[in-house]
């Protein structure tokens, strides 16, 4: 005998008495949904609805960390194309602050920006957005894109100092891509009214320029590196239209001209699918044409999965699978962008 009492039916706890209450499940459901809908609003994705009070908090999801990494990754395809990078901790550190300049500075300023001035327009697509929703004044977001401008262009004349660029084509990068930032959201001109004018500025400052400051920094920006980028950046243009599908309910209401709107979601999702696919082939005769062979046999094995992406969701629903068609196909598109990166740095930067 232990000497231990041996406890009654009654103190026994049932299988209902183990299991969490519905009142517990739903807490934890709760939970999980405000931590989702939390990171959602920070890194600036849609779908969040979490109400942030911390103004540094605010501040990046202004910025929209999501977006910076195509730009980071446009500087390393740069890096890759000038044909002159190498793995020394200088050249790490320089293509660092590259990404840096690229992404969180020139990137965030054009993000906060954008919210600054497409503030109505997110009053009715996205009303948690930090400016609509109240969370951070007007004058604090103009003194955001300000100090963002002033860090990103001075990091870019930095950058051209040491490395001796005697013409400062970095600084002339992050000079036009600032420009062209502030014409695609702020008026007269607000290129984003107009959607191949908008998209295609979106395109390239997500292809063109950041490969092209990844480039000047590591070897001599010419006339055909320019031209290549500008052309892919068709490709981007493509992918631009499908964030337009989230929005179409508001861009008809104030009279923006994007894509779905002038053609509608069929209409677009076909025009979105063939400047992607087309564009990259394009790229891909070009890189024959250098006798990158090998290369542009990697690149149109890439198109493949994205025009099965685009059948299976872009194509089917793009208002409701856009999300699901990005995180399946873009990867794709991305390694595609390296995979020329590499051809061009192969060829001898062009």
């Amino acid at each position: 005998m232990s000497g231990q009492p041996t406890p009654s039916p009654e103190s026994q706890p049932t299988e209902a008495q183990n299991q969490p209450s519905a009142e517990d499940t739903s807490q934890t459901d709760n939970n999980n949904n405000n931590r989702t809908a939390q990171t959602r609003q920070i890194l600036g994705m849609r779908g969040a609805d979490y109400q942030e009070t911390s103004i540094w908090r605010i501040r990046l999801q202004l910025m929209k960390p999501i977006t910076w990494v195509p730009l980071v990754w446009g500087v390393v395809c740069g890096a890759a194309a000038s044909g002159n990078f190498s793995w020394t901790i200088e050249n790490i550190l320089l293509a660092i602050a590259c990404m840096t300049l690229s992404g969180p500075l020139l990137a965030g300023y054009t993000q906060t920006m954008n919210d600054f001035f497409d503030r109505e327009i997110d009053a009715i697509n996205e009303p948690y957005r930090p400016i609509p929703a109240g969370a951070i004044g007007t004058g604090q977001v103009v003194a955001q894109i300000l100090v963002l401008l002033a860090a990103g262009l001075g990091l870019a004349y930095f950058l051209d100092w040491w490395v001796g660029n005697e013409i400062p084509s970095v600084t002339m990068v992050a000079l036009v891509g600032s420009f062209l930032a502030y014409i695609y959201s702020a008026p007269p001109l607000k290129l984003k009214r107009n959607g191949w004018l908008g998209n295609y500025a979106l395109g390239a400052s997500y292809i063109a320029l950041p490969w092209c400051a990844g480039h000047a920094l590591f070897g001599t920006l010419n006339l055909q590196v320019i031209l290549l980028t500008m052309f892919y950046s068709f490709a981007g243009l493509g992918i631009a239209i499908v964030n337009d599908f989230k929005s179409v309910q508001g861009d008809r209401e104030l009279g923006l001209k994007s894509i779905p709107v002038m053609f509608g979601t069929t209409a677009a999702a076909w025009i979105c699918a063939l400047t992607i696919d087309l564009f990259q082939i394009g790229v891909a005769g070009y890189l024959i044409s250098l006798q990158q062979n090998l290369f542009a046999t990697i690149l149109l094995l890439m198109v493949i999965p994205q025009i099965t992406f685009q059948d299976m969701y872009l194509l089917r629903d793009p208002v409701n699978n856009d999300v699901k068609y990005q995180a399946n196909a873009q990867p794709f598109l991305v390694l595609g962008i390296l995979v020329t990166a590499l051809a061009i740095g192969q060829y001898g930067g062009v």
